[in-house]
C-alpha cells in the first residue's frame, strides 16, 4: 500500500513525462524504425509501452552523489538502429529543456531543479509530502 500523497506525486510526474513523450514522438518518432516487438505510438494504454520513446524517472537515494536524492531522468529509444551520439545528446538536451519548462507547471509550489549529476540528469529539491 502506498501513501496517497506519494501516489499523487508519482501520477503527476507520469503526466509530465507523458507530455514530454508526446513532444518527442512528434519531433523524432519517424527518424528511426521502431523495434519489431514494440507497439506503434498510441496502440497501448500507456505511453511507456508504445512508440519510439520511453521517458520517465526513477528515484535515487543519492548515495555518492553531490546532489543527494532525486529523480534520475531515464530516456530510452526503442529501436534496433544505431543512434548517433550527437542525436542522443540533442534529444537529451531537448528533454532537459522540457523538464525545466514543465516542472513549474506540474509542481507549481515546489523548489525543484534539474542538474547534471555525473553522467545523468537529476530532478532534485523539495520532495516533501506535507504532514502525513
Amino acid at each position: 500500500m502506498r501513501h496517497p500523497k506519494l501516489q499523487q506525486w508519482d501520477d503527476t510526474m507520469k503526466k509530465m513525462f507523458d507530455e514530454i513523450d508526446n513532444h518527442l514522438e512528434d519531433e523524432w518518432g519517424d527518424h528511426f524504425p521502431l523495434h519489431p516487438n514494440r507497439a506503434g505510438r498510441g496502440k497501448t494504454s500507456n505511453k511507456e509501452q508504445d512508440g519510439l520513446f520511453n521517458v520517465g524517472t526513477f528515484f535515487s537515494a543519492g548515495y555518492g552523489s553531490e546532489l543527494g536524492r532525486g529523480y534520475v531522468i531515464d530516456i530510452h529509444m526503442v529501436t534496433l538502429s544505431r543512434i548517433p551520439d550527437e542525436v542522443r545528446e540533442e534529444i537529451e538536451e531537448e528533454v532537459v529543456s522540457l523538464v525545466r519548462e514543465l516542472l513549474p507547471k506540474y509542481f507549481p509550489d515546489r523548489d525543484l531543479k534539474i542538474s547534471r549529476d555525473g553522467n545523468v540528469y537529476k530532478i532534485h529539491g523539495d520532495f516533501s509530502l506535507g504532514n502525513l
